[in-house]
């Protein structure tokens, strides 16, 4: 049931209580004062009967017509009287119980038969009608209290309904949704209070992304500083290193020893120069300052495929628009996490990366076949850093998928945003 159903409900059954003890008060007081007066009509009646018996002539039509509460029928001279009904019986029952119906008939001195009593019908009709005008007055006042009711709670309910819709949309993460400002002061000061809530939501939301991108790009100076360190400094050492146990193999090789231990020289250097490598490319790919965007995702495709053994297919268009160089890096790593999601969680043979621009949008879609599955929850660090990725990017993240079937990650992005 709804809060007018039930209001309304409550008022009716409150103007039903206090009607009905207003009838029972009034039927309270109506009984007293008609006892009252029919009493003092019985004394009328008996000083008509004993005139009546001295003198006929006392009752004269003309005479006793007008009388008040106190009823002259003649039988020989029968008179059509309206029946009354079933409310007249029951208020005469109640205002005053001890009244004849018919009265005493008397045989008068000129031969002819008479009948006086007591009559409460003018009071019952007028009871009656007070009661009309008390249930009818009650009507109208409880009509008019419903439809006070109704626009009042509406006007409410209005307000209500559009602060539900608002709720809805700042759920839905649109925080520009402003609550209008109504004519009564309670609306206006909830509507002050929520609007200035969203701006707050709003002004947080800005300020969260901004610091993220801030973090984001700082954590992106910091690796790419200590990759060119790593590259500049410990790489050129290792080189040069391994160019010496060179020298030194060349002029050594007729002993053994030497020869033995140049050989485990060479190939610790190797194998440290290939860390090193992999290192500065996991910290920052520097190919990125030196490589468009689709020469550097094919070469992580390539490198990605030979460490880890899975296939991975590559269909890069070759007119991508102008891109910045942080816009690059957000895009780089954002295909680096979901290859590395696929290695950890997938259990796939086989991805497909497709990079494409149309529509003023650019589209990476990574598609894998990998074990699926039944929904996607909030997802850990890696999904979550795509995500914010994504947002700083200004494009949207979609993730499909379904057991058995793989997953397909989507990503869109506007051109506008991604400029120089």
């Amino acid at each position: 049931m709804s809060a007018l159903w039930r209001i309304n409900l409550l008022v009716t059954l409150f103007f039903v209580l206090v009607g009905t003890a207003s009838l029972a008060l009034l039927l309270r007081q109506a009984g007293q004062d008609v006892r009252r007066e029919l009493v003092a009509a019985e004394a009328v009646v008996e000083y008509l009967r004993e005139a009546a018996l001295r003198d006929p002539s006392a009752l004269q039509p003309h005479l006793t017509s007008n009388l008040r509460h106190v009823k002259v029928n003649r039988p020989d001279q029968p008179t059509a009287e309206p029946t009354p009904g079933p409310l007249q019986r029951w208020l005469a029952d109640w205002l005053y119980p001890m009244a004849e119906t018919d009265g005493q008939t008397l045989r008068l001195a000129d031969g002819s038969r008479v009948r006086i009593s007591v009559d409460p019908r003018d009071e019952v009709d007028e009871i009656r009608d007070s009661l009309k005008q008390l249930l009818a007055l009650f009507g109208i006042a409880l009509g008019l209290s419903l439809l006070a009711i109704r626009w009042a709670v509406r006007c409410g309910l209005r307000v209500l309904d559009e602060l539900l819709g608002a709720l809805q949309q700042v759920s839905r993460g649109d925080l520009q949704a402003r609550l209008p400002l109504h004519s009564t002061a309670e609306s206006r000061h909830l509507a002050g209070h929520f609007n200035q809530m969203a701006s707050s939501l709003g002004r947080v939301k800005a300020e969260n992304a901004e610091l993220t991108r801030a973090l984001l790009a700082l954590q992106e100076r910091e690796r790419r500083q200590l990759a060119q360190a790593l590259h500049d400094d410990l790489g050129q050492y290792l080189a040069g290193i391994r160019a010496q146990l060179f020298l030194l193999r060349s002029v050594t090789g007729q002993l053994p020893v030497v020869n033995r231990t140049a050989l485990a020289l060479e190939s610790n250097c190797q194998h440290l120069q290939d860390g090193f490598r992999a290192l500065v490319r996991d910290l920052y790919p520097v190919m990125l300052e030196r490589l468009e965007l689709a020469e550097a995702i094919r070469l992580l495709g390539q490198q990605w495929q030979q460490t880890h053994g899975i296939a991975c297919h590559m269909q890069l268009a070759e007119d991508l628009p102008p891109i910045s160089g942080e816009a690059k890096a957000h895009l780089y790593r954002l295909l680096q996490e979901a290859l590395t999601n696929v290695v950890r969680h997938a259990e796939a043979s086989e991805v497909r990366v497709r990079l494409r621009a149309g529509g003023r949008r650019l589209r990476l879609v990574v598609r894998d076949d990998g074990r699926g599955a039944e929904r996607l929850d909030g997802g850990g660090i890696g999904l979550r850093s795509m995500r914010e990725r994504a947002r700083c990017l200004g494009g949207e993240l979609r993730l499909l998928t379904r057991p058995g079937a793989g997953l397909v990650l989507s990503l869109s992005l506007p051109v506008e945003g991604l400029g120089s």
